[in-house]
């Protein structure tokens, strides 16, 4: 029989993504969602027999953080993934064979904003406001459960970055009308993962029955904002680009209904944990993201 993976909140840019990988490793698929026709969060006994028996269950549920942060949309963002998290924890409860592998989306935005130096699962210091509060709420449910058959991981996912989703085509399209230069002071830091490493990172924990716990999910090379942007330009073939100041974003971000700290945080980490392992990055440098990324478009562009 065929090994099967629930995939929670399955149908956005990192499921769909993780859904072909697994289907491709010869894996069933089960996906829980909002989104006909797949499980929904209301049908407790469908989850429980998607969960019961599974290899591995994988939450990546919650609404995005691209939106303004109004008390509506911050009580959905922190419900989303609250809920979800309860609900998975209560079925494995339930279970006559409950997985052996639990792994819960968290974020790296549960650490302060850091400008004089990276924070690691050892030495990472927790900052203030909705986004980190968001996170440690998150982390205090998943773990709040004795689960004696089932291991867990929280994985602090930075900034994810692929091929035809995410925050990618934000940043392209940026390039693309000449916008492509540094963001605010630009000294930020920016901690990212490419999407592939993620889910090389689940395999690499699911493979290893000693690992547990929190794990920062983010290349071992951040940069700084203004070389992001300089690695984008470069790859996509465009010599210049106009700088926005923080007035601009903050005037920006109203119009476009977001929130600028999604830009101006320096968000700074490192996967202490994951390198202690052995863990090694398909895409350790941010150079070599970009080129695959945008390796497709150039192509295109030549080809036109």
């Amino acid at each position: 029989m065929s090994k099967r993976v629930v995939l929670a909140g399955g149908t956005g840019f990192i499921g769909q993504y993780f859904e072909r990988k697994f289907t491709e490793a010869g894996y069933d698929i089960a996906i829980i969602s909002r989104q006909a026709p797949h499980i929904n969060w209301n049908d407790r006994e469908r989850i429980l027999e998607a969960i019961d028996g599974a290899a591995l269950v994988i939450n990546l549920a919650g609404r995005s953080v691209n939106c303004r942060y109004n008390e509506k949309n911050k009580q959905e963002i922190l419900n989303s993934r609250i809920d979800t998290t309860l609900i998975i924890g209560e079925t494995i409860e339930k279970c006559k064979n409950p997985p052996p592998l639990w792994i819960n989306s968290s974020t790296a935005t549960i650490y302060r904003d850091a400008m004089d130096r990276p924070m690691t699962e050892d030495n990472g210091e927790e900052g203030g406001g909705f986004s980190v509060n968001v996170g440690k709420r998150w982390e205090e449910t998943f773990f709040c459960f004795n689960l004696p058959s089932t291991r867990q991981a929280a994985l602090r996912i930075t900034i994810v970055l692929g091929k035809d989703g995410g925050v990618m085509p934000v940043y392209q399209n940026l390039v693309k009308f000449g916008l492509g230069g540094k963001q605010g002071s630009g000294d930020q830091m920016f901690s990212w993962v490419h999407i592939e490493d993620l889910y090389r990172i689940v395999r690499f924990i699911e493979s290893r029955e000693d690992l547990s716990g929190v794990f920062i999910c983010g290349s071992p090379n951040p940069v700084q904002n203004k070389e992001l942007m300089r690695l984008l330009r470069q790859t996509m073939g465009r010599n210049f680009g106009m700088p926005a100041t923080e007035w601009m974003l903050k005037t920006g971000a109203v119009v476009i209904r977001t929130e600028p700290e999604l830009i101006l945080k320096s968000r700074w980490v490192l996967p202490s944990r994951l390198t202690r392992a052995g863990f090694v990055f398909s895409y350790p440098t941010l150079k070599l993201a970009l080129e695959e990324i945008n390796s497709s478009q150039m192509k295109n562009t030549h080809t036109a």
